[in-house]
Parts: structure tokens; C-alpha cells; sequence
């Protein structure tokens, strides 16, 4: 096989495991051999392995011999930890946006996402989660330093998952689209501080939420 065949192919199962991973369709504890795994995505066993190598650095799958892979459950401690760094590099993107006043080529990702956050806030949360993603990354994306939006995305693949679980246990989050709204408006306005402050209480709101509903979730109180 070519190495560029063999790269994508790669390349796709990466990206459908981690998926399955992310939505939750294959939850934490969830273990299989490579062979089950490979017929779950009607791939060959080869690409998978090596997906799974990848996965397993990023910290979403641990390899183990003889019995596959198992999906690694969400510990609080990473998850609180993973948003004190959001914490402290999204605000900062948000404030940077603000002062280079972007174009409204620059602006129309958030534009796209707010607009199918408001459609599937009501009908379609899974949906309303993807536009939520899409909204944050897009923050990261347009601030340019590729370095941390590498090192981000990461963390951005394990607090989807948290979402994921515990979005179906909260109301609409409405308050959020206005939040995102919010930031957004700053940004526009190329006001740096109110980028940043807005920002950061809206990711220090629904972590905290989002925290205490996973810990409630873990304990089975939900």
C-alpha cells in the first residue's frame, strides 16, 4: 500500500474513533479487542491500531495487551484542570480578536455557529453542542498561534465529552447563547477588556456547572 494510502486511512480512523469517543457512543469503560473494533467501523485492523496508538497519547483510550483498548473515564481533578487552562488561554485569544478588529470574512464562523446554536437550542442539543465547539475552536483558530491551538484541541476533545454527558441533565442552555453572544459583541466592538471578562465568567459559569453535574453523574445521583 502507498504511504499516502496508508496515512489516510489512518487519518480516517482517527478521526471516526475519536468521534465515537467524544459523543460518548463509545463511553468510558467501554473496551474491545482490535479486531471488534475494526469491524465496528469496516475498516482493516492495521489503521485502527494505529489510531488507537494516537489516541491513547492524547489520553482518551489506554492500550491494553491482549484485550484492546479501553475509553478512559473522566476524572474531575482532569476535567478541573483542563478548564483552569481554558480559563487562562481563551479569554486572552477573545481579548486579542477584539484588538485586531476582524473582518467580517474573519467574523462569519461565529456568525455561523451562533445561528445553529439558536436553532437546535430547543430540538437538537447534540447539534447545539458541535455549533458550541465550533464557536470556542473558532476563537483559537483566529488567534493564530497554532502551537496552542494544537495543544488545545485536546483538551477541547475531553471537555465535549463532559458536555456531551451532561447536557440531556440540565435545561437549554440558553444563558449560554446569550453569553457567546455577549463575547461576540466585544469582540466586534474591539473592546479588549470586555472580550476577556466576558469570556472568562462564561467559561467559569457552565465549568462549574458542567462540573458539579458530571460529579453528581459519577456518584449516581443522577
Amino acid at each position: 500500500m502507498p504511504e499516502s494510502d496508508r496515512k489516510t486511512r489512518v487519518g480516517q480512523a482517527y478521526v471516526r474513533l475519536k468521534e465515537e469517543i467524544r459523543s460518548n457512543r463509545m463511553p468510558a469503560e467501554f473496551q474491545a479487542t482490535e479486531p471488534e473494533i475494526a469491524k465496528i467501523l469496516g475498516m482493516s485492523r492495521t489503521p485502527v491500531r494505529e489510531a488507537l496508538i494516537r489516541l491513547q497519547a492524547e489520553g482518551l483510550v489506554q492500550l491494553v495487551p491482549r484485550r484492546g483498548a479501553r475509553v478512559l473515564p473522566l476524572k474531575i481533578r482532569d476535567l478541573t484542570e483542563i478548564y483552569e487552562i481554558l480559563l487562562t488561554l481563551e479569554p486572552e485569544a477573545a481579548g486579542a480578536l477584539a484588538r485586531r478588529r476582524l473582518t467580517a470574512a474573519e467574523l462569519q464562523p461565529f456568525e455561523d455557529a451562533m445561528t445553529r446554536m439558536e436553532e437546535a437550542i430547543f430540538h437538537d442539543l447534540d447539534a447545539w453542542a458541535l455549533a458550541d465547539d465550533d464557536f470556542h475552536t473558532s476563537i483559537l483558530e483566529l488567534h493564530g498561534n497554532r502551537r496552542m491551538l494544537t495543544m488545545v484541541s485536546g483538551l477541547y476533545d475531553q471537555a465535549y465529552r463532559a458536555r456531551t454527558i451532561t447536557l440531556h441533565m440540565r435545561e437549554p442552555p440558553v444563558q449560554s447563547n446569550h453569553e457567546h453572544r455577549e463575547v461576540l459583541r466585544h469582540i466586534v466592538a474591539g473592546d479588549v477588556e470586555a472580550a476577556r471578562r466576558s469570556c472568562r465568567a462564561h467559561r467559569e459559569r457552565t465549568s462549574a456547572e458542567l462540573i458539579a453535574l458530571l460529579e453528581k453523574f459519577q456518584l449516581g445521583q443522577l
